[in-house]
């Protein structure tokens, strides 16, 4: 039987519109929740919106809801799909691809595969992008699942903020608060590890020295392999342009694509982050 795939992801993968509209990439919202008002991200709120209010108002947040997940899911079968593949958030940072599979349980006549992609943004993005351009490509599901299980291991990502109170508040600080009291004075560069879990890679005296070290991380990467690069914000539009055009000019990029983070991520970051994520090509 012929396979007819479809790719559902969440809002919180950070890959641009234009993608998820050109290859039929379902995204099912994250919410911000505000006391008078809960918004779907990306639908009916933006991530300018959520900066604007801090640090006056700060939301809480929550992953897509279930009936927003089912109906996702009901209607990718009612279309005649055969497999579904999902590719959601790191399950060490929201309880999203759980809540998949749980909903998941109770669809048949469709095969099902939910994967956990252990990281965050564009790292989530670029996996989500890979399973779109393969299932365009005619590659059968069970290949295209061993390419998501390959890519996760080669994804990185690493980004800064301006501080690291968001993080506290939102409980998703993990690892980087062992040099809380230690290095105030210090910025850390902040990445995902392989549990999924928030780390801090390295740390540099200031933004300045942390955005070169970013910039720095990128360069090491390129010297020998070529590689698809990212380049994410949150309320840091100027700070971003400056770093596309530096890293614009580097050796070895194949693919080049920037993004702002989700109003549900800009929640728990704050305004002035600023990321790369990237893979071997």
């Amino acid at each position: 039987m012929q396979e007819k795939i479809a790719l559902l992801t969440d809002s919180m993968c950070d890959l641009p519109r234009e993608f998820i509209e050109k290859l039929g990439i379902r995204v099912v919202p994250a919410k911000v929740i505000y006391p008078d008002k809960e918004y779907s991200d990306r639908i009916d709120i933006q991530p300018e919106e959520v900066y604007n209010r801090m640090p006056e108002e700060i939301p809480t947040t929550a992953m897509p809801c279930l009936e927003d997940i089912r109906n996702a899911i009901e209607s990718i079968k009612n279309e005649g799909f055969t497999h579904l593949l999902a590719v959601h958030i790191s399950s060490g940072l929201s309880g999203t691809s759980e809540a998949v599979e749980m909903v998941t349980r109770d669809i048949h006549d469709l095969k099902i595969k939910v994967i956990d992609s252990k990281t965050l943004s564009m790292g989530t993005g670029w996996m989500v992008l890979e399973a779109a351009r393969n299932i365009a490509n005619g590659i059968s599901f069970d290949k295209i699942v061993d390419n998501m299980h390959k890519l996760q291991g080669k994804i990185h990502l690493y980004y800064i903020i301006e501080t690291l109170e968001y993080l506290r508040r939102g409980g998703r600080i993990g690892h980087v608060a062992a040099m809380l009291g230690q290095f105030l004075h210090l910025k850390p560069i902040i990445s995902v590890n392989r549990e999924g879990k928030y780390f801090t890679f390295c740390k540099a005296k200031g933004r300045k020295k942390s955005i070169e070290k970013l910039i720095q991380i990128v360069e090491e990467s390129v010297k020998d392999k070529q590689i698809n690069l990212a380049v994410l914000h949150g309320g840091a539009g100027k700070d971003a342009d400056a770093l596309i055009e530096r890293l614009r000019k580097l050796p070895n990029i194949k693919e080049f694509i920037s993004s702002d983070i989700s109003p549900v991520l800009g929640v728990h970051t704050g305004p002035g982050l600023l990321g790369v994520s990237f893979h071997e090509s």
